[in-house]
């Protein structure tokens, strides 16, 4: 895929990636039920300096390199709407049920229909029962919630009611339209923080290191599955 002419590049939604710049092939690949972005061009290096172990594993025989990131049309009947960021191929996960997870799918729903009081979130529940989500806010978006003029601590706003109410609200909408065990979110917890740079929460293409950041967090996530919830987690 080349980038079409005369297209509008940006697009107001989150997920949207768009089309590949001038001179970038792009072609996506079947990955199990995911389609993988393999890219090609000037700007792509052609391999690992004196390493051609990983230069093959990293490539294709076409010379293209395997991303790892899974793309989608944002519409399968109109490929020049672009595309749009379907997760990582090693970030989808299974309950206990046996059901997979899609984790950039499920992610970026959450994302959409939390606006504007949520910016980012990791997707919680491999070997659960039910989905959790880890989710940091929006400053901005959360003041105009909350009516203030002048920024409000994160942490403050994880515990006010009016953007808890909005996060509860949104998400029991997104189960409505959702109700499978796949994309059913069961639990919130509002982060008083935000992503760390320097703990590598932030991948060097500005995602979310979904793994890393459960790692990290572990003790929030074992919060967020409690069989008996503390009155920080929002149940669903």
């Amino acid at each position: 895929m080349t980038s079409p002419p005369n297209v509008t590049r940006t697009r107001a939604c989150a997920g949207f990636v768009g089309f590949p710049v001038p001179g970038v092939d792009l072609k996506l690949v079947p990955a199990g039920p995911k389609l993988e972005a393999c890219v090609r061009g000037p700007n792509v290096t052609p391999g690992y300096w004196r390493d051609e172990a990983a230069t093959s594993a990293a490539f294709d025989e076409e010379g293209y390199y395997r991303t790892g990131d899974a793309m989608r049309f944002l519409d399968a009947e109109n490929p020049a709407a672009g595309l749009e960021f379907d997760g990582r191929l090693t970030e989808d996960f299974k309950l206990t049920t046996g059901t997979w997870v899609h984790v950039g799918g499920v992610r970026v729903g959450a994302l959409a229909a939390a606006s504007p009081a949520v910016q980012d979130a990791v997707v919680a529940g491999e070997n659960r029962g039910c989905i959790g989500v880890l989710a940091w806010l929006n400053a901005a978006g959360c003041q105009k919630l909350v009516g203030s003029e002048t920024p409000v601590p994160p942490a403050e706003l994880a515990r006010d009611e009016r953007v808890r109410a909005h996060v509860r609200a949104a998400l029991s909408q997104w189960n409505a339209a959702h109700p499978g065990q796949s994309e059913r979110i069961a639990r919130v917890l509002l982060l008083p923080d935000m992503p760390s740079i320097d703990a590598n929460e932030i991948t060097d293409k500005g995602y979310i290191n979904q793994r890393l950041a459960l790692e990290r967090r572990k003790a929030e996530v074992e919060r967020l599955f409690a069989s008996d919830p503390d009155a920080d987690i929002i149940v669903i």
